[in-house]
């Protein structure tokens, strides 16, 4: 199931994540096949040699080694062409000594973005707003971020959710506001009177039956 926009459909969370072929920096790409049996970042910007972007990009750049540890694949995409995102990426390694490691999708006929609702002519007619959607190996769609143009996204925050869900995943348990790893989790409500009667004999550190908190 998907929301329609004017600017295309949105995936749901919990959807499967529309497949595509696109031409990218790194070449042709499938993404099914690009994505293989590892988590992915799918990020949209607005578009090539843009302030707000250039350092979005180099951040991401700077900082792709922390997705690389945790099995997180990126991928960018915007609607400019394949000649600009390549001299782009020269552009942004001789002024600031980043070489972007991971592809930018070439999406000047605008089927990605269509695909994922990145096109909110609210926002703008023309290119496409910061949308961020993670994406795990089953290829579900688990969370989605979106940015308006004038706004960089922070990337201790993008991480922080890839933690969150990988954490959450691999332990049955779900993430606190503001939930960092090393901090204590919440275990999930009980559904059943034994359930209750569990958590009142166990040790967590328990506010109430309903509310209770654990460490890894």
């Amino acid at each position: 199931m998907t929301e329609a926009i004017a600017g295309g459909t949105i995936p749901r969370i919990g959807d499967k994540a529309p497949d595509f072929t696109a031409q990218t920096t790194h070449g042709e790409i499938t993404f099914s096949k690009w994505q293989g049996g590892n988590w992915a970042i799918l990020f949209s910007h607005p578009a090539d040699f843009t302030p707000v972007c250039s350092t979005e990009l180099v951040e991401l750049g700077r900082r792709n080694h922390e997705f690389d540890k945790r099995g997180v694949r990126l991928i960018g995409v915007s609607v400019d062409s394949i000649h600009s995102h390549l001299a782009w990426v020269q552009n942004l390694q001789k002024i600031t000594d980043v070489r972007l490691p991971f592809p930018l999708i070439a999406d000047s006929n605008r089927v990605v973005s269509e695909r994922y609702g990145m096109l909110h002519p609210g926002e703008s007619a023309t290119v496409t707003v910061r949308a961020l959607f993670y994406i795990d190996p089953g290829r579900t769609v688990r969370a989605i971020i979106y940015y308006p143009l004038n706004i960089g996204r922070n990337v201790d925050e993008i991480l922080r959710v890839a933690d969150a869900l990988q954490t959450a995943d691999g332990n049955g348990v779900a993430c606190p506001v503001n939930w960092r790893p090393g901090e204590k989790v919440i275990v999930p409500p009980p559904k059943t009177e034994a359930e209750v009667d569990q958590r009142l004999a166990a040790s967590y550190e328990r506010l109430d039956f309903y509310l209770c908190k654990r460490d890894l």
